[in-house]
This record gives structure tokens, sequence and C-alpha cells, in this order.
């Protein structure tokens, strides 16, 4: 169990890539993240923020741009032992800033943790705006 007083929020720099990749691994296995290879995941590093305690990095979030008028937050994961402390959400809080430092207009999050992110101010569609449909193309009859 991490003490979450002792935690420190940073952005991510190459060097982290080995600590956040092993932070990943498990997120991935259980199929709660999406499989990256090293260069997408050197890639998304380059805007996120990851939670270290002591030397260990606990926790890791980024924002992926698409375009200016859209990101998505990607690859949030804290470490078992330090979940429900407070790290995940001050890791989406960091990364909206960052969003918004890059002048991106709407950032969204895929994601199964719904409660999470609505707590940290996310909906289903903006105000006045259009809400996002889905669909499995690789799943349909032609």
């Amino acid at each position: 169990m991490s003490d979450s007083n002792n935690i420190q929020f940073r952005r991510a720099k190459p060097s982290d890539f080995q600590g956040v990749s092993e932070l990943l691994a498990p997120h991935i296995q259980q199929q709660q993240l999406l499989p990256r290879s090293d260069l997408e995941l050197q890639k998304l590093m380059q805007l996120a923020y990851v939670a270290v305690d002591s030397d260990r990095i606990v926790g890791f979030c980024a924002v992926e741009v698409y375009s200016r008028k859209l990101a998505e937050l990607q690859g949030l994961a804290v470490a078992d032992g330090c979940q429900r402390q407070g790290i995940g959400r001050r890791l989406v809080a960091l990364c909206v800033k960052l969003a918004g430092e890059n002048n991106v207009h709407e950032l969204m999050a895929v994601t199964s943790s719904e409660n999470l992110f609505r707590e940290c101010g996310f909906d289903y569609a903006l105000p006045g705006q259009k809400r996002a449909l889905f669909i499995h193309p690789g799943q349909r009859d032609a």
C-alpha cells in the first residue's frame, strides 16, 4: 500500500518508458487497456503524466491529440495497492489541463471507469453537441 502524500506528479519523460510499460502490462493483460507497440507508447508518452512513489511509477495518463478539435485521454492506469487514493483523478485533471494548454477543443475518454470520469467532469455529450455513436466494423454483415 502506498501513501498518497508521498506521490509526485510530473510530465513523463523518455527515461520513464520501462516503468510505464511495466505499469501498463497487467492492465493490458486484463484487457482494460489496448496493447501498444514500443513506438506507439513512446509517442503517447510525449503528452503524458506519471505518478511516482519513491522511484516507482504508480500511475500514468496521456493525451493523444488527433487534431486541434479532438484529443483522447489514453492509457490511464494506477498500480494495484495505489488505487482509490485520488491518483487517477489527479492524472486525469493534469491531462485535461495539458489538452487545454495544447489548444484542444474537445477531449474524450473511452473507458469502463465511468464513475471516475464523470466525477472529473466528463459527460456523454458536450452541452449543445451531438453524441458519439460507436460500431464494431469487423463484426457487421455487408
